[in-house]
Parts: structure tokens; C-alpha cells; sequence
């Protein structure tokens, strides 16, 4: 089932979200492809803590923007508008659910009910 939900949700983001996201004035991710090279756009939910930005993958390690951040975890963010590069780090040990507590609520919500293996991020920003 879980890997069903990931697919499903993997599709609808990809050929939904994604597309509109980079539209309006969403919050983005921008990693580079591992095989491509190319900067690949993902709207994600997060908050900017103490200059370092938090969010919760909602399909942990089989995220393709996960994948991209293990073989290059130089990012970028757009928060409010506004592009700031960083460095990002999976928190394995960080409690997800917890933290998707202290983050938007909206997005809290979709992460945990999409949500097939969450794994916390943090971006400590430049």
C-alpha cells in the first residue's frame, strides 16, 4: 500500500504541484539532478528557524529531490520570494512528526496524510 501512495502522490506532485508551484509564489526547493546535472524545482512546505530552513519529506530516502541532495547537498530555497542557497542534512534521528508540529500547518497536515516515510531537513542557509 505504502508503495501504491508514494506513486500516487509522486505523479500528482510531479505533474501538478510541481508545475504550479514554480508559478506562484510557493516555497521551493531547488536541488541539482544527480543524472542530469540540471536545477530540478519541488514545492515543499518548511519554516525558516534561527537561519536555517526545516522541512519533512514525506516519502523519506525515495524522494527524488532526497536522492539529489545525497549526491549534491548544495540547495537552494525560495522562501517569501526570495532564493537563498544553503547546504542541506538529513535528520534520520530527528522525530518527523514532531517536528511537522512546529512547521505550517496546511503543509504539516498534507505531509502527514500523504506521507509514506518521513524524514526531517534542515538547511542551514548562507
Amino acid at each position: 500500500m505504502n508503495n501504491l501512495k508514494r506513486r500516487v502522490v509522486h505523479n500528482v506532485q510531479r505533474l501538478v504541484v510541481n508545475p504550479v508551484g514554480r508559478k506562484l509564489p510557493l516555497t521551493m526547493l531547488e536541488t541539482i539532478g544527480r543524472k542530469s546535472g540540471q536545477p530540478r524545482r519541488t514545492a515543499i512546505g518548511g519554516r525558516v528557524i534561527d537561519n536555517q530552513f526545516w522541512m519533512v519529506s514525506e516519502h523519506g530516502e525515495r524522494s527524488h529531490y532526497v536522492l539529489n541532495i545525497k549526491a549534491n547537498p548544495k540547495v537552494r530555497v525560495r522562501v517569501h520570494g526570495r532564493w537563498r542557497t544553503g547546504t542541506a542534512h538529513l535528520m534520520p534521528d530527528d522525530d518527523a512528526k514532531a517536528r511537522l508540529r512546529s512547521l505550517p500547518g496546511l503543509n504539516s497536515a498534507a505531509v502527514r496524510l500523504m506521507g509514506s516515510d518521513l524524514l526531517t531537513i534542515r538547511v542551514d542557509l548562507d
